[in-house]
Parts: C-alpha cells; structure tokens; sequence
C-alpha cells in the first residue's frame, strides 16, 4: 500500500513550489540560527544591559557555542546593532498594522502609541531595542538614529489631522509630535525602572488623554490596545 504524497508546498502566488534542498536548506538553517541567536541576544541586552553581556551569555541563552555565535555575528557590537535594526523593523510592522486600520489621523496616533506601548509590554527584542537606544553611547556601532521615522510618521498624521480641522487652532503638528514621542518613550523607561512596563498602557492613556484629548473616540476606547 502506497503511502499518502505530501501535498507540494505552494508559494503565495499559488504556483507549486519544490521543497526546499541543498543550498537553500543550508540557508534556512541558517537563518533559523541567527534568529534564535538574535532572540537570546535580546533576552541578554533587555535583561543586563549592553555593558554587562557577554557572547557566553548570548551562547548559553541560544543553547550554542560561542564559536556558533563568532560564526554569524563578529562581535557584540554586530548582536547590538542587529537587535536595534529589528527593534525598529518591528515597529514599522505595528505602524504599517494601524495603517491598516483605516481610522481617522488623530486616533491613529493614539493606536500607534498603544500598540506600542503592548509590544514594549510583551516583546523581548522591544525591550532590548530600548534599552539599546539609552546605552548607544556605551556602543560602538552606528545604531539607527532614535525614533526619528517614528516621529515622522506621527507628525505625517498630525498634520493631515490640522489640515482636516480636528487639531485645536494653532497647534503645531511638528512640535506636538516631538513631545508626544518624547513623552511616550520617557514614560515606558519610567513604567520599566519602577514596574517592569506593568503600567505602561495606563502611562501611555494618560500622556494620550492630555496632549491629543480629541482622541478619545467611541472606535478607539473599542479598540484591542485600549483594552490591553
């Protein structure tokens, strides 16, 4: 009796695709490898901070050598400036997810800052990308500049707000999106050093409820991140 075929992996385009061997089983694997090396280099940085971590602590965190570590990553520096590159990468995933949402520019930034705020909440690479950003001068790579796109986006959305009318007259788009980053990433350093970013959500409600109060809509208090 034959046994039942696998089905043929299919790309997203739905066109069969041959499963993967040779070379490109070598680089999946070493993708994977890198990956998990990256997250155990996450755990070390959130966990210790950047001067105290050592490759033995990024092999023993990873379950591999530190040769394995040397082999895709020369130096600390290079774990350090990985992290922070994925640090941001994944808040352009969260910017692109509220994007989607469809809701008007001013409760856009409010979801952005929420969503935020979980991710720092819930996700090791975010916590260590933070606390990268605040040890930059202890590190000898050229990490990305802090929060800059960051802030472009939310200055992009404040001023579509001002042009539609929904600002209070005279607000400045650029300089409310200044203090609103600059308040925001002060707050989940402070919920961080004084509650392990518990609180983060209600420090970032509030810095929400006082700089952009017009926020405050029956579809954002719906939304997942205001139950969070």
């Amino acid at each position: 009796m034959k046994s039942p075929q696998r089905p043929p992996l299919t790309a997203p385009s739905g066109i069969p695709r041959p499963a993967p061997r040779g070379k490109d089983v070598k680089q999946e694997r070493a993708v994977r490898t890198q990956e998990r090396i990256l997250r155990a280099a996450a755990e070390a940085f959130a966990g210790k901070g950047f001067p105290a971590v050592t490759i033995l602590d990024v092999a023993e965190l990873s379950g591999m050598t530190k040769g394995a570590v040397y082999f895709h990553y020369a130096n600390k520096e290079a774990l350090a400036l990985s992290v922070a590159d994925e640090f941001y990468r994944r808040i352009a995933v969260i910017a692109d997810a509220v994007a989607e949402l469809g809701v008007p520019p001013v409760p856009a930034v409010a979801e952005l800052l929420l969503h935020t705020a979980v991710a720092l909440r819930d996700d090791v690479v975010m916590q260590a990308g933070a606390r990268l950003q605040i040890e930059r001068a202890m590190i000898e790579a050229e990490l990305p500049l802090p929060y800059q796109s960051y802030t472009q986006l939310i200055c992009s959305w404040l001023t579509e707000a001002a042009r539609l009318g929904e600002l209070a007259p005279g607000a400045d788009p650029e300089v409310l999106a200044q203090v609103l980053v600059s308040a925001f990433f002060g707050a989940q350093h402070m919920s961080w050093v004084l509650n392990d970013r518990a609180d983060i959500t209600e420090r970032t409600r509030a810095i929400i409820r006082t700089i952009i109060p017009c926020a405050e809509s029956p579809l954002l208090t719906r939304s997942a991140s205001w139950r969070a």
